[in-house]
């Protein structure tokens, strides 16, 4: 374990964007309160990771676990796409992110990624995605109104690592407008809602590597996917 003490260093990927407070407006490397939150919560001490450098392997060993956090969309290029009106990109968080998890995968550490973070993980590995979900499913209930999140109830595949965590079934506050078309190589689909949009992706095999669609992090009385990864970095240790 990287960490000296008994509770996991938990890595989260993090944003540059402008921000205000203060006497300051200014440029920031910021990610919601709520994420590492809910890491402490689940008995992790989290470890903020802003995309401004390229020293992956350092950075992983450093952390027990990885969480790829919400965002901006994935640049369509990297998945043989043009882009859509509605996508928006920072390529410096993809650039940051793609680096960060191929060095998480190599070196074994656990994985959850969180909305974008699925997404970052299925493209990573060979997948495409869906740009404007609206398009497909013809509803916006995945992404109601700019800031507001909708509920999306998620089925769960018996035996998968996520049904373990979470039951067979459980609503989650949901906000993203794109989503996974075809999934990368070696992750399988373990979770659908009711549209038949993927709402989990998981690698099988002892590692703890799973991405989910919705934001967890938004629901603070239920903190399970955040456990079961401090619980994997523990154990990795």
């Amino acid at each position: 374990m990287a960490s000296n003490g008994s509770e996991p260093l938990i890595g989260l990927t993090s944003y540059l964007e402008p921000a205000k407070f203060l006497v300051w407006e200014t440029e920031a490397a910021l990610l919601h309160r709520v994420y590492v939150d809910g890491i402490v919560a689940a008995g992790g001490v989290p470890v903020l990771l802003p995309p401004v450098s390229d020293a992956y392997d350092r950075l992983v060993s450093a952390v027990d676990g990885l969480v790829l956090v919400g965002g901006a969309d994935v640049d369509p290029a990297r998945y043989g796409q043009e882009q859509h009106a509605t996508t928006y990109t920072r390529p410096n968080r993809d650039e940051f992110e793609f680096g960060l998890l191929r060095s998480a995968l190599d070196a074994r550490k656990p994985v959850l990624g969180v909305c974008r973070g699925l997404q970052v993980l299925s493209v990573a590995l060979g997948g495409t995605l869906t740009q404007h979900l609206p398009d497909t499913v013809d509803s916006t209930d995945h992404q109601p109104a700019p800031a507001v999140f909708g509920t999306t109830t998620v089925n769960l595949a018996e035996g998968s690592r996520a049904a373990a965590i979470l039951g067979a079934e459980t609503k989650v506050p949901c906000y993203h407008h794109q989503a996974i078309d075809r999934l990368g190589e070696g992750l399988i689909p373990v979770g659908w809602a009711a549209d038949g949009t993927i709402e989990a992706a998981e690698l099988p095999g002892e590692g703890f590597v799973l991405g989910v669609q919705w934001h967890p992090e938004q629901n603070p009385d239920d903190i399970r996917l955040f456990e079961a990864l401090v619980a994997a970095a523990k154990e990795h240790g």
